[in-house]
């Protein structure tokens, strides 16, 4: 299965599905696609990704699913300015039952439209009752943070990087806000304060990645430790992450992100009074540049 992708007036893009699906024996492998983009998530990918994950959580033959994503980079975080970005198309509703917010305004519009494609659909992933692998290699920055963090094991290449820098918009953090659950406090005030990279090594002696491997390495060592995976049980590899991640929410974890998700929108409503926007006039080129300590000029 692949999900052929749309331009903004509605004609497949010639560039290929924005997701890959594979299968091979009792491993699914989800690729997202946007490599010139560093994989950055639109619409588009993410009910891609929604679709690739439904298809190999309810085909019997697949024990693990692995999240990668093609070229350089897993993720650069959400679409903010591609030519591709699609944040203002309707799109069914899966992830929850907030109405569309295409035909809507302001934080009315934002909050509709987040609470589907982010913080919805980043919870619905996590519930998946199959073991997810993430294969992370190159930038998980943002919205690819997010996407490696609901899934249960990350495999990293030496080179990755981690970061979450949206503090320079002034907004407190990404949608889908795990940061004091998969690292200790401190550090994801640091990661939050500074904006810095933590790379691949640091983030696994914090427990947040399992292993770190060789680059080259990297798809043939995720698919040596799904296959392991694999062997066991389906039903008890199920009931091993159900209890998992209850014992999360129990910590907090599932009242904690509606609480962020909150402040996360006051921020946007905040920059959009006194700004020239919800991301307060921010984009790639100025994001990039702030974090370099230039001007943006």
């Amino acid at each position: 299965m692949t999900t052929d992708p749309v331009t903004t007036d509605g004609r497949q893009d010639p560039a290929g599905p924005v997701v890959r699906y594979e299968r091979s024996g009792p491993v699914a492998t989800v690729t997202m696609n946007r490599p010139a983009y560093r994989n950055a998530q639109n619409s588009a990918m993410t009910y891609a990704l929604d679709g690739a994950f439904y298809e190999a959580s309810a085909d019997d033959g697949v024990k693990v699913i692995v999240l990668a994503g093609a070229g350089e980079h897993f993720s650069s975080g959400h679409d903010i300015g591609t030519p591709g970005r699609d944040a203002h198309l309707p799109h069914s509703r899966r992830a929850g039952l907030w109405w569309d917010h295409s035909d809507k305004e302001g934080a009315e519009s934002r909050f509709a439209r987040e609470s589907e494609v982010y913080l919805g659909m980043c919870r619905r992933w996590r519930e998946i009752p199959k073991p997810l692998i993430a294969s992370v290699q190159g930038a998980c920055v943002a919205g690819g943070l997010m996407l490696a963090w609901v899934c249960d094991l990350i495999v990293a290449s030496e080179d990755a990087f981690f970061a979450d820098p949206v503090v320079r918009m002034g907004i407190p953090g990404v949608e889908y806000f795990a940061h004091p659950w998969v690292l200790p406090p401190r550090v994801a005030k640091e990661l939050l304060y500074t904006g810095d990279r933590m790379g691949a090594h640091r983030a696994r002696e914090l427990g947040m990645v399992n292993r770190v491997v060789p680059r080259e390495q990297l798809a043939a060592r995720t698919r040596e430790l799904a296959g392991h995976v694999a062997a066991m049980p389906r039903m008890g590899l199920a009931l091993a992450k159900r209890a998992v991640n209850q014992a999360e929410d129990l910590q907090g974890l599932h009242g904690g992100l509606d609480a962020a998700f909150a402040l996360h929108h006051l921020a946007h409503a905040h920059n959009a009074e006194t700004s020239a926007g919800p991301l307060a006039g921010m984009d790639v080129r100025t994001m990039k540049a702030r974090a370099a300590g230039t001007d943006g000029a």
